[in-house]
């Protein structure tokens, strides 16, 4: 195994590589640094020219020194009525825990800084295994985890959250942002621009070396149609059926995700189930002076409306109603589309997959704008907020959505607008007739 592999702007070799949304097969030149080669059929980013990059380890090691100090000092404060209080970061987590709430409180811990930490500290521990004289134990199994643990870190989606609690607590308390709220926006902007410089397959060829291309392989068509597969992650393409794992990385192989379909359906179906309770239950409960007033998701978005801080109300509705049911209804459509016996725009079919993977984490806002604000009012029999049944119901919304959107194949779609295609080519030469040599016309 090579330890590190030569930088692809060094050379001007041309390999083929698969893409992982259409399994079309690309001829690929490397180009500059820092420069996306795209597939030519659906545009889908293939991979980023590997490089000695030695500012992305410098990013997360300074996210990670960013994430450590907004641990150990307050992170927002508020006074009301000579009350003072100041939260945590932590607080967000262990108030949900405290009120029976645990399920929700590890989700709340995982997203905003377990998982986070645990991409940050392998993103550091790569890169120095790439500047070793030798590999690091380890490092090609966290090379395999790295995208997976992607679209699980949200510590953005609770920075935005924490300016959603100030604009709907703004009116009850004096709001201070403590000196975490700043270190805690900072990490969460440095550890999106560390996500965006990971590239899986640059990465790989740093790794293991230059791809091996297959003797058959040829550019123009799909993989499958060759009797070949890629691999997703380190993007080598080899002889179908040989072996369950990839000869380069040593990844499993789908040539397609088993049960895509079927598990995608499972899962929409499990998320329209825990919508009812998701919106029927109060997500939060405020007790004030022996009054109890509970408050479900869309009585949060009324309240805002009636205090004219409709801005707030319409992300707290589009990230709560209408991201969610949007999401349910779109995935609905690609498995239907996998399925169509109609030709398809596939441009509009990838944009909608693609907007639909990205934009489902962010109704993740609700529930952690729930967190700050169990965290902060705690103040006995003046004023106490509790979570209710209905955030853990939504939180399940949430993880089902983006399991089920993770879950779809989107070659799928691909494959039956190519079958729909030869179809038709083979009717039409059929109603074609025959053509008659000139000594037969004699």
């Amino acid at each position: 195994m090579a330890a590190m592999a030569q930088d692809a702007n060094n050379t001007s070799q041309t390999f083929l590589l698969p893409c992982h949304e259409c399994d079309l097969v690309s001829a690929v030149s490397p180009g500059k640094d820092g420069q996306w080669l795209q597939c030519p059929r659906c545009q889908h980013p293939l991979m980023r020219p590997a490089q000695n990059d030695q500012l992305t380890p410098a990013l997360a090691f300074t996210a990670l020194l960013l994430l450590t100090l907004s641990l150990l000092f307050p992170y927002l404060g508020f006074e009301k009525n000579g009350i003072e209080r100041a939260m945590t970061v932590t607080d967000a987590a262990y108030e949900l825990a405290i009120y029976h709430h645990p399920a929700l409180a590890v989700i709340v811990i995982a997203t905003i800084i377990v998982i986070p930490a645990l991409y940050l500290l392998s993103v550091c521990w790569i890169h120095m295994s790439l500047a070793s004289p030798g590999p690091l134990p380890g490092s090609l199994f966290l090379a395999r985890w790295l995208p997976r643990m992607q679209p699980w870190m949200m510590a953005d989606v609770f920075a935005i959250a924490a300016l959603v609690s100030l604009v709907k607590i703004i009116a009850m308390a004096h709001i201070q942002l403590l000196s975490a709220f700043w270190t805690f926006s900072g990490f969460a902007l440095i550890l999106l621009i560390t996500v965006t410089r990971m590239n899986t397959i640059g990465l790989w060829q740093r790794l293991l070396g230059d791809l091996q291309q297959p003797a058959q392989a040829q550019a123009g068509d799909t993989a499958q149609r060759q009797g070949l597969i890629g691999c997703q992650w380190c993007g080598q393409l080899q002889p179908l059926g040989q072996s369950h794992r990839c000869h380069h990385c040593h990844s499993f192989l789908h040539e397609r995700h088993p049960f895509s379909l079927q598990r995608v359906w499972a899962l929409l179906v499990t998320a329209i189930l825990c919508c009812f309770p998701a919106h029927l239950f109060p997500i939060m409960i405020t007790t004030s002076l022996g009054k109890t007033e509970p408050s479900t998701i869309m009585a949060g978005v009324m309240l805002f409306l009636r205090h004219g801080d409709w801005p707030i109300a319409l992300i707290i509705f589009t990230a709560s109603v209408l991201v969610p049911f949007g999401k349910i209804l779109a995935l609905g459509w690609l498995c239907i589309a996998a399925r169509q016996r109609q030709p398809l725009d596939m441009t509009s079919q990838m944009k909608l997959y693609r907007l639909t993977e990205w934009i489902g984490r962010w109704s993740m806002i609700d529930v952690f704008v729930v967190a700050i604000i169990v965290a902060l009012f705690q103040m006995g029999n003046i004023l106490t907020v509790t979570p209710g049944v209905g955030g853990l119901a939504f939180s399940a919304v949430v993880i089902f959505t983006m399991l089920a959107a993770h879950q779809f194949d989107p070659r799928l779609i691909w494959d039956r607008q190519q079958q729909l295609l030869q179809d038709s080519k083979q009717r039409a030469e059929q109603r074609q007739p025959p053509t008659l040599e000139p000594e037969k016309l004699s």
